[in-house]
């Protein structure tokens, strides 16, 4: 990213946007701040523990030339994190696919998981990890119920 940016704790995603050309949006997340940039930039920022998905597409005369979602883990300072194109300072990388089938996939996935009723920002960390490993192995990943919603929320609740 060509930004610099406060000292502060937020990992910052720069979002571009030009139609049909370049693209950099968020699937889900709940951002904490929004600075505009131009009519084409902005960064958003989230808190330590946010976690959101992240889509980067180009595109040219021919097509898709590129896509890419990653779901990341806004982590606090002083935690190991790995890079991330237009993500500062970066994050834990739950999930990182990219080819538009597998990215229309994993689409269709979060869309799953929103119309059961769990918000996507909630889900067990460790389910995005599944996908990400079973895409990798060619393999279907499972889904995620409310059962086991229910079954991470409780783990959650005795973690420190």
């Amino acid at each position: 990213m060509s930004r610099v940016y406060p000292a502060d704790d937020l990992t910052h995603v720069e979002l571009f946007w030009v139609e049909g050309v370049k693209e950099h949006w968020l699937r889900f997340g709940r951002q904490v701040a929004d600075r505009i940039i131009d009519r084409r930039r902005r960064v958003v920022s989230f808190a330590p523990g946010a976690v959101f998905a992240f889509i980067r597409w180009a595109a040219n005369d021919y097509g898709t030339v590129s896509s890419h979602i990653d779901i990341v883990r806004a982590v606090p300072r002083g935690e190991a994190y790995a890079t991330l194109p237009h993500v500062a300072p970066g994050g834990e990388i739950l999930l990182s696919i990219s080819g538009w089938q597998k990215v229309e996939r994993a689409f269709r996935l979060i869309d799953a998981v929103e119309a059961s009723g769990i918000d996507p920002t909630e889900v067990a960390p460790e389910h995005w990890q599944h996908i990400h490993n079973r895409f990798a192995a060619a393999e279907t990943p499972r889904g995620y119920s409310r059962a086991r919603h229910r079954a991470w929320l409780a783990r959650k609740a005795l973690l420190p």
